[in-house]
């Protein structure tokens, strides 16, 4: 496989991938309602000749190669957008409460362009390539829900790869930041707390029980847990973003709701984490004579980054797009580049596949700060320089052929 002549033919492709992102983008859907995005997914991947197939609630694979005996490698675009209204000036801007503020169009419009590209050099795929486009990695639900479908089975998967775009980083538009062996994005848990008092007129306290007083003991209590009970080292944290009670100044309520999100870079800290909101939770609710009743919800795994592949795709995209078009985070920091990303905070339910095989996460540069693009991902003036969408497509594609070269 040459790679000047893929990235060539992908850099061709440039109109018919902005068509495809735009569209996406101004049809913005969340979660797993994307029927609008599947039916478009769905219609292009059969204009190009493939047989798409459902996978759980709102998921698609197509399969590339498969001529030759060989491994299966994945590689997964998501679909889904934020519930944001958009503020920018863009001709395609979404106008229904909702965004692609954190670049799904993009990863959706490029999956495509690989998959066009890979059709069109099926023969020299050496085994099969999966092309996951996933719904719901917003909520975190998406990937497991597909999982759970079959996505890594028939055929089975031996290895997979996930591109995020990144705005606002400081680096030639399709840079790619490939991660080293390890954790690159924490979990994540969301969780909710129903504290249960008893109302009572404000005027007599004596007869109730707070659930409001409950709650902000419980909010500084929890706090504690990042203070006095983890080591420095420990990268975790827990934020509380909803506090729901009452309805009037001169009432005490029956209830109070606390909803909050931890994310934590280590699962024994994460399962400690979890452990102890819900013993702090009940123990202070105990303690003024309510109940409390903590309730996880959606939430991933660390992803893990496998050393083996890190290596690989790091040689792959140095030979697609020079040597300076890839980097670790290992490397950067060993080098006077004062411009290089900050670790992660976000968290990636990818990493649900990061647990079942082995895999690797890269970040693309989508928009220099320089260049106009101020603001970053999930902010409603977000926006993300459509020239990477060739790059993403060539290394998609390029990735999981020269993969399959190596390892049959």
């Amino acid at each position: 496989m040459n790679p000047f002549q893929l990235l060539k033919e992908s850099k061709h492709m440039k109109s018919i991938l902005v068509e495809y992102r735009r569209h996406i983008h101004a049809h913005a859907e969340i979660g797993f309602e994307l029927t609008q995005t599947l039916s478009y997914v769905k219609q292009q991947l059969l204009h190009m000749g493939y047989t798409p197939y459902e996978c759980g609630k709102a998921g698609l694979i197509v399969l590339a190669g498969g001529m030759h005996p060989g491994k299966v490698f994945l590689i997964r675009g998501d679909m889904d957008a934020l519930p944001i209204t958009e503020m920018t000036n863009a001709s395609f801007s979404s106008n229904n409460g909702k965004m692609h503020a954190c670049g799904h169009d993009m990863h959706t419009a490029m999956l495509l362009g690989a998959a066009k590209l890979l059709k069109d050099h099926e023969a020299d795929i050496q085994g099969t390539i999966k092309l996951m486009f996933q719904p719901a990695e917003e909520i975190l639900e998406g990937a497991k829900d597909m999982i759970q479908h079959g996505v890594l089975k028939n055929p089975k998967v031996d290895a997979a790869l996930m591109i995020h775009v990144i705005a606002q980083m400081p680096f030639p538009v399709g840079t790619a930041i490939v991660c080293d062996r390890g954790v690159s994005a924490p979990a994540a848990d969301y969780f909710q707390i129903k504290i249960q008092g008893k109302g009572c007129h404000g005027s007599m306290p004596n007869t109730g029980i707070d659930p409001i007083t409950i709650a902000a003991h419980m909010i500084i209590g929890l706090q504690e847990i990042n203070a006095r009970e983890l080591a420095i080292m420990d990268e975790a944290t827990i934020t509380i973003g909803k506090l729901q009670g009452g309805t009037v100044e001169n009432v005490i309520p029956d209830t109070v709701v606390i909803g909050g999100t931890m994310r934590a870079f280590d699962e024994d800290v994460r399962n400690h984490i979890k452990r102890r909101i819900k013993e702090i939770s009940e123990g202070i609710a105990s303690t003024f004579r309510g109940d409390a009743t903590v309730l996880f919800g959606s939430g991933c795994p660390t992803l893990l980054n496998n050393g083996e592949l890190s290596l690989c795709t790091l040689k792959y995209i140095r030979e697609l797009t020079g040597e300076q078009g890839a980097f670790t985070p290992k490397e950067l920091a060993n080098s006077e580049d004062s411009s290089k990303p900050p670790k992660t905070s976000g968290s990636e339910d990818f990493a649900f596949i990061s647990h079942e095989v082995p895999s690797i996460m890269l970040a693309l540069a989508a928009g220099h700060p320089e260049k106009g693009y101020a603001y970053p991902q999930h902010h409603p003036k977000t926006e993300f320089d459509e020239e990477v969408l060739p790059i993403g497509s060539a290394l998609y594609a390029y990735t999981a052929i020269r993969y399959l070269e190596e390892h049959k």
